[in-house]
């Protein structure tokens, strides 16, 4: 986050009650892998154009773009109908098919099929039965989820949400809203409004419920929202600060930062049992907690040298070691779910604030960006993105950057601004 000490009183920006997210690609990305994606037969009748989603949703990766559909030397319908021999200069070594047919009911059936152009065999074919209308876009969603990992080996990021703060001026007054939505912006809802600030959403392991931390009473309170039922229950009021929750890896923890008895420490509160754990006794501030994948570490910002910094603390002997050492500023850590990478806020002298990966395997430290002022990291469940916050055109958007770095989109609101951004788990 920008100055170290706002990160546990920023009052996160964002409303627009009726806002869709909408997505620029970067076309920069020259190193894109060409793929072919022809029309679903029965496409033009459906609710949702499938193959368009999944051409969209790959190009969004950075890594593959969808070769226009004029540029195809034929549109067929099944493999039966492909003749190999016309597609060697495409440039694309797959081509998926598919089809859609509407049931008797008023459901659709989607088949989708994956076909190696050079060995001329299928590389997947699925079928998807009972779709409802609003169900196409998920099950597009799935069938690019599925050829990313085809092509990949790693599991496509796709059909998955994001949650986000939003803020918008309204008649003298700031409006927030804490929204959800899919990765590509669509189905946006929103989940908490209010006009006092909201901060700090953090998915639940199981993507069923959010943590976040709201004014409404007129302090920093802890919330947890089932978003099934809309219920929801406050878990932290302590006196003081309650701010920054942390989900453990399985569901039943969660880490805060609380100033009750003086300082800004980490605690550790056990969901069932509501007892609380100190888990950092130190007169510095130390906060944004973040969790090991096994659970045994609490990685944390501390300015307990100065500067702040990222410092970790086992669960099991309370030790605490400092973790990052370049540049003056590291904050806002974020552990990738193989345990392998350290993403953060980090800046040095008249470089300005960027995201920073840290390998933790080999001490290798990257700057990942070069959009300006740049905040709040996330991971996407597959670890091959980090979604974050930035500042573009006076006003707060968020962007998606690969783990190699290279912006390839942003995700913008017609008003307002966009930050806090946190990317939920796979959905099953």
């Amino acid at each position: 986050m920008k100055p170290f000490l706002a990160g546990l009183f920023l009052l996160l920006v964002s409303l627009q009650a009726q806002a869709v997210l909408t997505i620029e690609i970067n076309e920069a990305e020259a190193t894109a892998t060409p793929v072919a994606i022809a029309p679903f037969a029965g496409e033009a009748r459906a609710p949702q154009k499938i193959s368009q989603i999944v051409a969209f949703d790959l190009r969004r990766s950075g890594r593959f773009k969808a070769l226009p559909v004029e540029r195809l030397p034929e549109l067929p319908l099944t493999v039966a109908d492909i003749h190999y021999e016309r597609w060697v200069d495409t440039g694309s070594d797959v081509l998926l098919l598919g089809d859609i047919r509407k049931n008797g009911d008023g459901t659709w059936r989607v088949q989708a099929t994956l076909v190696d152009l050079l060995r001329r065999q299928v590389m997947f074919a699925h079928v998807w039965d009972g779709v409802t209308r609003r169900a196409m876009r998920r099950v597009a969603h799935q069938i690019a989820d599925r050829m990313y990992e085809a092509l990949t080996g790693v599991p496509g990021a796709f059909d998955t949400r994001v949650a986000y703060v939003l803020v918008e001026q309204r008649g003298g007054k700031t409006r927030y809203s804490l929204n959800v939505a899919d990765s590509d912006g669509y189905n946006e809802r929103p989940v908490l409004r209010s006009y006092e600030p909201i901060m700090s959403p953090a998915w639940s392991p199981d993507g069923n419920k959010l943590a976040y931390v709201s004014f409404e009473n007129g302090r920093s309170e802890v919330y947890i929202q089932d978003l099934r039922t809309a219920k929801r229950q406050r878990v932290a009021a302590y006196p003081g600060i309650n701010s920054a929750p942390a989900w453990s890896p399985d569901g039943k923890k969660l880490a805060l930062t609380l100033s009750k008895a003086g300082s800004a420490d980490i605690y550790i509160l056990d969901l069932r049992t509501k007892q609380l754990r100190r888990l950092t006794r130190h007169w510095a501030i130390e906060t944004e907690a973040a969790w090991s994948p096994d659970g045994k570490f609490i990685y944390f910002t501390s300015d307990r040298r100065g500067q702040p910094q990222i410092f970790r603390a086992s669960l099991e002997t309370g030790e605490v070691e400092r973790v990052t050492f370049e540049g003056t500023y590291n904050a806002n850590p974020v552990i990738s779910p193989n345990g392998r990478y350290l993403a953060m806020v980090t800046a040095a002298p008249g470089q300005g604030y960027h995201i920073g990966l840290l390998d933790l395997q080999n001490g290798d430290f990257r700057v990942l960006t070069r959009t300006f002022l740049d905040e709040s990291p996330s991971f996407a469940p597959n670890g091959e993105m980090i979604l974050y916050a930035m500042q573009r055109g006076g006003r707060g958007q968020l962007a998606v950057v690969s783990t190699e770095g290279g912006t390839s989109q942003y995700l913008k609101v017609q008003r307002g601004d966009v930050k806090e951004p946190d990317w939920g788990p796979y959905r099953y």
